[in-house]
């Protein structure tokens, strides 16, 4: 999960402090980048689907306001067909994927400024529309249900201005995507940064990939 702290309005690199959430305590490149970042990149410790830890960072960050809350959880059990999933793979994937992330959501939402952003990572995959060949079955069926959850979120605060977005990265050469993915990160992610710029301030709830463009339900 990354949550964004807004020092004025701009592009990349510049004007944002953030806080970054790693598993554990175990060293990662985020400490590399919080080291070199002069005090503008900050990391805590979160794994999202223990709700106690959650609990403790949103107590931890009580006293702070954000501009945007972006929370990007992911797992995949590999293409297994569904009848054949171990149900507490299932049951993993959902939790991590769809349940986890709404959790932080609901629980910071109130730290976000009355026209902040709220934006969560999806997936093509999680569109039924364009779900004409099938497979990854379960990784599918996760993003679905995290793109229905947060349409409940937005109509139940559908009085409130914050920007929602359901983010597309693209298939990215991650350890989740696979070293067969045709973008690298830093092909699709500055695509991701400046999408959810672009819309601040637009209230209701968009799915959106890292160009911009529309994703079909």
């Amino acid at each position: 999960m990354h949550i964004g702290r807004q020092r004025q309005k701009c592009k990349r690199d510049s004007g944002w402090d953030v806080i970054g959430t790693v598993r554990g305590d175990r060293r990662t490149g985020l400490h590399d980048l919080a080291d070199a970042s002069d005090g503008r990149v900050t990391v805590e410790s979160l794994d999202m689907t223990r709700p106690e830890e959650i609990a403790a960072l949103r107590e931890r960050l009580a006293e702070r306001t954000l501009d945007l809350l972006f929370v990007n959880a992911g797992i995949a059990r590999g293409d297994i067909p569904v009848g054949e999933v171990p149900t507490e793979m299932f049951v993993e994937v959902m939790v991590t994927n769809a349940l986890s992330p709404m959790r932080v959501v609901e629980s910071f939402r109130s730290l976000v400024t009355p026209t902040g952003t709220i934006g969560v990572m999806s997936s093509r995959q999680g569109s039924l529309s364009l779900n004409t060949l099938g497979g990854q079955d379960v990784y599918r069926a996760s993003k679905s249900a995290l793109n229905q959850l947060m349409r409940s979120y937005a109509a139940r605060y559908a009085d409130a201005a914050h920007t929602l977005l359901l983010m597309c990265p693209g298939h990215v050469r991650t350890e989740l995507g696979g070293p067969g993915a045709p973008l690298t990160i830093d092909q699709s992610i500055p695509g991701v940064a400046d999408t959810i710029d672009r819309h601040s301030g637009e209230p209701g709830l968009k799915y959106l990939n890292h160009q911009d463009q529309t994703v079909p339900w």
